[in-house]
C-alpha cells in the first residue's frame, strides 16, 4: 500500500530533510521534527535552539493535542529591576528578554505522539548543514537589516558578520551541540553539561535550576465550528483565540466587500490581546467572553506592532497524522545574543512582557509571556481537512484567517498562501500604529472596502516578507501542499 506525506516549510533544505525522514520510514511527526531541527541551522534569524515552540498534533485515533513549549521568565526575574535598568520600559533585546527556551523539550514531547524514527534521526540533516550551508536571500536580507545588532555581539558577529546571499554559513559550535543533543537526548540541554555551558556563557538571569525545572504543557486545543468545519488552535498564553474571534465575526465575502469588517475584527483582536492575553496560570483569561460575537466592541485602535521572526512547518500523511508546528526567536536574531561555546542563539520572548502592574501580562518569575505562536488544524467530522501555520509575529491571526478563508473558498494551498494580504499595524516596534499594510494585487472589492477604514494605508513591495510567510496543506482524496513564495521554502508530497 502506498504511503504519502505532505510537507511545507519556509526553507527548501528543511523540506528536503522532511522528505528524507519519510523515505526512511518516518511519518508526519518525524517529517515535522526533521524540518524543525534543520531550520535552526539554515534559517537562524527566525528560529534557533534557544527559542520556543507551540504545536498541534493529530493522531490516527482522531485525538488532537496542543504542545505548548513556550518558556517562562527565570526565577530571578524582577519587574522592578528591569524597570530600573531600562527606564521603565521592557527592552527589545538583551539578557533581560531571555526566557527559558522550550523548543527542545517541545520536540521531545511531540515524539511521544507516535514518531517512528529514533530521536537522533531528526538531527542528521541539521548536523550536515551546520558544517556549511549557503546563505539564502531571506537570511541575507535579515543579516543586512540587523547589522548593528550582529556587530554588537561577539557570538553573532563571529558567525554572521558580513555574510551575503550565496556565502557559506559555517556553524562549528552549533554542529557540536546538535551532535551532542542527537547522542544524549533532550535532557542534555535542560539538566546536562550542555545546559550548564550555555548558562555559564550568558550574562542572563536564566540559571541551570530554571532549565532543570522546565516542563512542557500538554493541553486540549481551543476549537470552534466555522463554515461546517472545526478550527483548532492553541489556547492562552497563545494568541490563537484571536483567529477564532475573527472567523466568528460572521463576515460575508471576507476578502472582497467584507474586508473592511474583517479589518474591524482584527483591530478588536489586537486591543483584546493587549488588555487580556496572559499566562492563564497567573491571570484569568475569559476565553468564552472574548469569543462571544455579541460582546460589545472594544473602543480604540491598536497600540502594538506585529513584529516577529518565526517558522511554520505543516505536515499531514495518509495514516492520519497531522502536525502544525510553529517555532520562533520572536524578533530577527532574537535577543541579539549567541553564546559562543555552544553556538546557541537565544530568543527575546521576554520582550513581550509588560512592566505595567495593571497588565495581566506583567513580568513575574516563572510566568510565560503572552505569546504570538499559534498553530492551526482544521477538521471535517473529525478527519483532517487543512493544516496551516504562518510566520508573522502579532499578525499571525490575521494571516491565518485570510489563508483559511481562501482555502474554504476553493483556492489550492499554493494559491491561498501566495495571494495578496492585508495586515493591521506596522512591523517594527517604533512604526506608526494606525497603519494598514496592503500588498499589491488585492481584489478590487477588498481594496475599496479597506479604503473606507480609518487606518492609514501603506502599500508593501510585491513579494515582501513583511506580509509574513504562510504554509498550508489540504487533506482530501489526495494531499496538496503550498509554501509561501515570500519565503525560501518549498512544498512537497512524498510517497513510499
Amino acid at each position: 500500500m502506498t504511503y504519502s506525506c505532505a510537507v511545507a516549510s519556509p526553507h527548501v533544505l528543511a523540506t528536503e530533510a522532511a522528505e528524507a525522514a519519510v523515505r526512511r520510514g518516518g511519518n508526519a511527526i518525524d517529517a515535522a521534527l526533521a524540518a524543525a531541527a534543520t531550520l535552526t541551522v539554515v534559517y537562524p534569524h527566525n528560529t534557533a535552539l534557544g527559542g520556543d515552540l507551540i504545536a498541534l498534533v493529530r493522531t490516527p485515533d482522531g485525538a488532537i493535542m496542543c504542545v505548548n513549549a513556550s518558556g517562562p521568565a527565570p526565577r530571578a526575574a524582577s519587574r522592578e529591576a528591569v524597570a530600573e535598568r531600562h527606564g521603565g520600559a521592557m527592552p527589545v533585546t538583551g539578557p533581560d528578554t531571555i526566557t527559558v527556551p522550550g523548543m527542545i523539550a517541545g520536540w521531545a514531547a511531540l515524539r511521544d505522539y507516535g514518531a517512528a524514527l529514533p530521536w537522533a534521526a531528526q538531527f542528521e540533516a541539521a548536523i550536515e548543514h551546520a558544517a556549511s550551508t549557503p546563505v539564502v536571500p531571506g537570511l541575507a536580507h535579515a543579516i543586512a537589516e540587523s547589522a548593528d545588532l550582529i556587530d554588537a555581539d561577539p557570538g553573532l558577529r563571529a558567525v554572521f558578520g558580513g555574510l551575503r546571499a550565496g556565502d557559506p554559513l559555517r556553524q562549528p559550535a552549533l554542529r557540536r551541540t546538535l551532535t551532542r543533543l542527537a547522542a544524549d537526548g533532550p535532557m542534555e540541554f535542560y539538566r546536562g553539561e550542555l545546559g550548564a555551558r550555555l548558562v555559564a556563557g550568558l550574562d542572563s538571569p536564566v540559571t541551570t535550576a530554571d532549565l532543570a525545572a522546565y516542563a512542557v504543557e500538554r493541553c486540549a486545543p481551543l476549537s470552534r465550528p466555522y463554515r461546517g468545519l472545526d478550527v483548532h488552535t492553541s489556547p492562552p498564553n497563545s494568541q490563537g483565540l484571536l483567529l477564532l474571534q475573527a472567523l466568528l465575526a460572521e463576515v460575508a465575502e471576507p476578502l472582497g466587500a467584507g474586508a473592511g469588517r474583517l479589518t474591524e475584527a482584527f483591530v478588536r483582536g489586537i486591543a483584546d490581546r493587549e488588555r487580556h492575553l496572559a499566562d492563564p496560570r497567573f491571570a484569568a483569561v475569559d476565553v468564552e467572553s472574548l469569543l462571544d460575537p455579541a460582546r460589545p466592541t472594544t473602543a480604540g485602535l491598536p497600540t502594538g506592532t506585529p513584529s516577529g521572526d518565526t517558522v511554520a512547518i505543516v505536515t499531514a500523511d495518509t495514516e492520519g497524522y497531522a502536525v502544525s508546528l510553529i517555532q520562533s526567536l520572536f524578533h530577527g536574531f532574537g535577543s541579539g545574543i549567541l553564546e559562543p561555546e555552544t553556538g546557541i542563539l537565544l530568543h527575546n520572548r521576554g520582550s513581550f512582557f509588560s512592566l505595567d502592574l495593571a497588565s495581566p501580562n506583567v513580568l513575574a518569575p516563572g510566568k510565560r509571556p503572552a505569546h504570538t505562536l499559534m498553530p492551526v488544524l482544521v477538521t471535517a467530522q473529525g478527519r483532517p481537512a487543512y493544516v496551516t501555520g504562518v510566520m508573522g509575529g502579532k499578525a499571525q491571526p490575521q494571516i491565518n484567517a485570510q489563508v483559511l478563508m481562501r482555502l474554504l473558498d476553493g483556492a489550492t494551498p499554493a494559491e491561498a498562501v501566495a495571494a495578496p494580504r492585508f495586515i493591521v499595524g506596522g512591523l517594527d516596534r517604533d512604526d506608526p500604529t494606525h497603519v494598514l499594510l496592503v500588498e499589491p494585487g488585492l481584489d478590487p472589492a477588498a481594496a475599496t472596502a479597506l479604503a473606507a477604514t480609518r487606518l492609514r494605508q501603506v502599500t508593501l513591495p510585491e513579494g515582501s516578507g513583511s506580509a509574513g510567510h504562510a504554509q498550508a496543506i489540504r487533506v482530501g482524496e489526495v494531499l496538496e501542499a503550498g509554501s509561501d513564495p515570500r519565503s525560501d521554502g518549498r512544498a512537497a508530497v512524498v510517497t513510499r
